[in-house]
């Protein structure tokens, strides 16, 4: 089997071509051979060495394939399936799916779909979850209450104003460009605001009446988090679930009494996927709406595993809509 791998942690250039032994599946695993592999920031943390994990490793916390082999005590699949999983723990426990082959937890893996393609499953176990938790358990959308998405035009940030849609809700999404500010009105959004040209918070606060926003689902961090909390209305939330710009620094708690008893969490997709129950009815909630197209998954570009570098310089240069995808 062939890798990709990194001995040390740096830019995109540490990642290397590697060939492997095929690892044998063992008690409660399946080995897979994957069939597309999908490109996460979180990739990128690991790589230079923001999230720490063993070196040598191999990138890569999503994917779909199929199954080659099945451990002992693996019960529920079999050779054959076509499967797709993510690991977003954080914590390296596996991983693995810059790869021709991986070997996969059941415990983490789901069933695909007939109708869904592995692309597409590849590209949406990681952050249709996460778009599903935001919307559906973080801040429980509801029908005449507004969001403020940003990176709207992203691969989450698409899924995000569609559930948002579906919820019911008000949708206003921030951008750079006017052609991102298209996909993210083809998605739903309400109203975007192009950041490069406009304050957000002024605009979400016009666009409020002056009242602010309900939730903003922030995955930029360190530059939009001062706006963010400002864009909020009395008792809003911020969910900040990423940091693409850099971390936010240490603030005062007393800023949120300040700007209308304000919430912020910092949630982690493994915090809403802990049990296998869990897993299997959030991820098949959205493989359901992808099966009957309800959810529109935007595949940005595809690369050869082998280009995985590239992948990494386009999503790190902002050059991207959507969602990249790795194939072997």
């Amino acid at each position: 089997m062939h890798a990709i791998q990194i001995t040390e942690t740096g830019g995109p250039e540490v990642m290397k071509w590697t060939e492997l032994a095929t690892p044998e599946p063992g008690p409660g695993e399946i080995l897979v051979r994957i069939e597309a592999a999908g490109v996460n920031f979180i990739d990128v943390y690991f790589r230079k060495g923001i999230y720490k994990m063993p070196l040598p490793a191999t990138l890569g916390v999503e994917a779909a394939g199929v199954v080659e082999k099945v451990g002992s005590e693996s019960t529920g699949f079999r050779s054959g399936d076509r499967v797709a999983w993510t690991d977003r723990s954080g914590s390296g426990a596996f991983g693995g799916s810059y790869a021709t082959h991986v070997v996969v937890p059941v415990a983490r893996a789901v069933i695909l779909p007939a109708s869904v393609e592995p692309r597409m499953a590849a590209a949406v176990m990681l952050q249709g979850m996460t778009a599903h938790y935001l919307t559906r358990s973080t801040f429980v959308l509801r029908a005449g209450q507004t969001c403020l998405v940003h990176a709207a035009a992203g691969g989450v940030g698409l899924l995000l104003c569609q559930m948002a849609k579906m919820a019911g809700a008000r949708v206003i999404g921030t951008v750079s460009t006017e052609e991102k500010a298209a996909l993210a009105r083809g998605a739903g959004a309400d109203d975007v605001i192009l950041y490069t040209q406009q304050d957000f918070e002024a605009e979400a606060r016009r666009l409020t009446g002056g009242r602010g926003v309900d939730v903003v689902y922030d995955s930029v961090g360190k530059t939009t988090f001062d706006k963010s909390l400002g864009s909020l209305a009395p008792r809003g939330m911020l969910a900040l679930f990423g940091g693409s710009s850099g971390t936010v620094p240490p603030f005062d708690p007393q800023l949120l009494n300040a700007k209308g008893s304000l919430f912020l969490t910092r949630p982690n997709l493994a915090h809403y996927v802990a049990t296998r129950d869990e897993l299997v009815a959030r991820a098949g909630e959205v493989l359901s709406w992808v099966a009957s197209g309800t959810l529109k998954v935007r595949i940005g570009a595809t690369f050869p595993l082998r280009e995985a570098a590239e992948a990494h310089r386009a999503l790190e240069g902002r050059a991207t809509t959507g969602k990249l995808v790795l194939l072997p």
